[in-house]
């Protein structure tokens, strides 16, 4: 049987960079990667906006704030050094009505506490950034960028390939047993053992917390981003992000208008109960994740206490019509015929059996294991300094038991 000094179950992009930091931190440690998937980043890692955030919607002092403010800036040195393209192209947090103008006050204020660049846009700058933008009042953010995170992925496996260590992907893992002298790992191909164990599994992460015997109230529910993109004559339609401003009564930030590094307009996403893990097609369907989720009370809690919400979104995926008008606030000259369609993503949830949404990182911590069981947006942003942080909680020295983060 296979020994390593350390195994990370996921490749994507956290998991990765996990990897990574351990290799830097421990160069002659043996390091191995597993994930169920033929390649790394087939899930939340390849199916997001690629967006790098600033960290304005989160909480002061929350991980999310910290870890994104640090991962925007990590991102675009790690691009530059390894000649992976971005851009900052910027952000503009539209508001159109009164409201949402109150609320984007607060944001401001929220952001100079986080030390973001940002600054007001009154109706008629948003025009002449923008022309194809309404509204009635804008926050700037000229450090937001754009990126392709597979790529990202793609050379943090390579950067631990090249220092000695493993990514062996189509390896769906099968068992975890920790005991004294280490963690055994089983695969359908086989078992190895290591000393430390980290779990980056995402959409998979709350069933390998159980199949390792992790108590936790935490379960994945998964909800699907449903994205549409602007046709070729509309390339140029906008040059930054163009967000909504967000509801603090919502769980996600709505719909968005976002260019991509590889010169794409996508739109979205919505947020609807997603009826399978990894099925990205509109019809997935997965018994036994359908099954799991029906049995979580905290999905009923979830369910009652966003009814119209819920409602609305489904409205959204099932009527394009209904999805063009969400759109068509910010942008009136958007048409039906404008949004083509585009694959989904899926969104890992954490749900406490209460009900609770959780919106921060949740680790949890065993003598020879951590688990992390929610990574959420901005992730993929934070990912470097996301990943250095898990490294130093693995090591000997960061470990402390039976702990908990989040």
């Amino acid at each position: 049987m296979d020994r390593y000094r350390y195994c990370v179950i996921g490749a994507g992009i956290v998991g990765l960079s996990t990897a990574h930091h351990l290799l830097e931190a421990e160069p002659e440690a043996s390091v191995v990667v597993l994930d169920g998937a033929d390649d790394v980043a087939v899930h939340q890692t390849g199916h997001n906006s690629g967006v790098i955030h600033s960290g304005i919607y989160y909480e002061p002092g929350s991980l999310k704030a910290t870890l994104s403010r640090a991962g925007e800036r990590e991102t675009k040195d790690f691009c530059t050094e390894y000649g992976i393209a971005f851009e900052e192209c910027g952000k503009l947090i539209v508001a159109t009505n009164p409201v949402e103008v109150t609320r984007l006050a607060g944001l401001q204020e929220r952001a100079a506490i986080n030390g973001i660049a940002c600054r007001p846009v009154d109706h008629d700058e948003i025009v002449e950034l923008e022309p194809n933008v309404t509204g009635v009042r804008a926050l700037h953010l000229p450090a937001t960028g754009i990126v392709d995170y597979r790529l990202v992925a793609r050379k943090l496996a390579e950067l631990i390939m090249a220092a000695g260590g493993e990514v062996r992907t189509g390896s769906r893992v099968t068992g975890i047993v920790e005991g004294a002298a280490g963690v055994t790992v089983s695969t359908a191909s086989g078992s190895l053992r290591c000393d430390r164990l980290v779990v980056c599994a995402g959409l998979q992460s709350d069933r390998l917390a159980e199949l390792a015997g992790v108590r936790t109230d935490v379960q994945i529910v998964p909800f699907r981003g449903e994205y549409f993109q602007l046709p070729s004559g509309r390339a140029n339609f906008v040059r930054r992000l163009i967000y909504p401003v967000p509801d603090p009564e919502l769980p996600f930030l709505g719909v968005h208008l976002s260019p991509t590094i590889d010169g794409e307009i996508t739109v979205g996403p919505s947020a609807v109960l997603g009826l399978a893990r990894e099925g990205y097609p509109k019809r997935s369907l997965n018994f036994r994740d359908v099954g799991r989720m029906a049995a979580f009370p905290g999905l009923w809690r979830v369910a009652r206490a966003n009814v119209r919400t819920g409602l609305h979104e489904i409205r959204n995926s099932l009527s394009k019509s209904s999805y063009l008008r969400e759109c068509r606030k910010y942008a009136p000259t958007l048409t039906k015929a404008d949004l083509l369609p585009r694959e989904a993503g899926i969104r890992a949830q954490a749900v406490r059996r209460d009900g609770t949404l959780v919106h921060d990182f949740v680790i949890e911590q065993t003598e020879r294991m951590v688990h992390v069981l929610n990574s959420p947006s901005p992730a993929a942003t934070a990912a470097l300094p996301i990943g250095r942080r898990i490294a130093s909680l693995v090591a000997p020295e960061g470990r402390s038991e039976a702990t908990r983060e989040g």
